[in-house]
């Protein structure tokens, strides 16, 4: 059993100071019947709540698939340009969703954003092996001696070290094209080590996460809500 006040501030649409004045202008109904204050309580999960005559949908934590369009910062606020929370609507913006990781301004594709903080972690945490994997071009002819160099690990000139990671060529000419599979998430990482084999990276998308891919109907710059199914999928991985 949850408080009313704080089922209906869980969609985001509400705070807890405006659920108040919306029981007291009797315009929430539970059950069909209206709820004498914000402290009574209810089961989220199988009481009918209505708001303005409107069912609303409870959400323990909410997930969110978002197709990440270029030229967006992955965090919550960033005086430097627009985030990613800014092509989601006011209501989700209030959930105090915060980004799976990190994609750089640059890089566009699958982004997940959340407010469940364990799972979140979970799927970022390199002793988890949870893939992360990107579609690349890059300049220059790629070879099986930068795959091979991919798949032992590699240390940078700057001393970063990375782990093993897949590098899968999809087509090699003067501009190449190949699937990047990491199990962790450093800064600018696919980015450094290609430059390192002397093939810069010319466009980055992340196309999955774990077993989750990116929803190929999804257009740029849109979101939906995960599904219980991939939700349950981003738990298994």
């Amino acid at each position: 059993m949850e408080r009313l006040d704080k089922i209906i501030a869980s969609t985001g649409r509400w705070s807890r100071r405006e659920v108040k004045n919306l029981i007291r202008q009797g315009r929430v109904l539970v059950d069909g019947v209206p709820p004498r204050s914000g402290e009574e309580k209810a089961e989220p999960e199988s009481a009918e709540i209505m708001v303005n005559g409107e069912i609303i949908t409870y959400r323990r934590y909410t997930w969110v698939m978002l197709n990440k369009p270029a030229g967006y910062l992955s965090a919550t606020e960033d005086g430097r340009g627009k985030t990613v929370l800014d092509l989601l609507p006011p209501e989700l913006q209030k959930q105090k969703l915060f980004p799976v990781g990190r994609l750089d301004k640059d890089t566009e594709g699958l982004l997940l954003l959340t407010n469940q903080g364990d799972l979140a972690h979970d799927l970022l945490s390199p002793r988890h092996h949870v893939d992360k994997v990107y579609y690349t071009r890059v300049a220059g002819r790629l070879t099986q001696e930068d795959c091979d160099a991919f798949a032992a690990g590699m240390t940078l000139d700057d001393g970063l070290v990375c782990l093993p990671a897949g590098l899968e060529i999809l087509s090699a000419g003067a501009e190449s094209e190949a699937r990047v599979t990491l199990r962790e998430g450093k800064f600018h990482q696919i980015k450094r080590m290609l430059a390192q084999r002397g093939k810069p990276v010319v466009y980055l998308e992340r196309i999955a996460m774990g077993n989750l891919p990116l929803d190929s109907t999804l257009e740029r710059g849109k979101f939906r809500f995960l599904t219980e199914k991939e939700v349950e999928l981003l738990q298994k991985a």
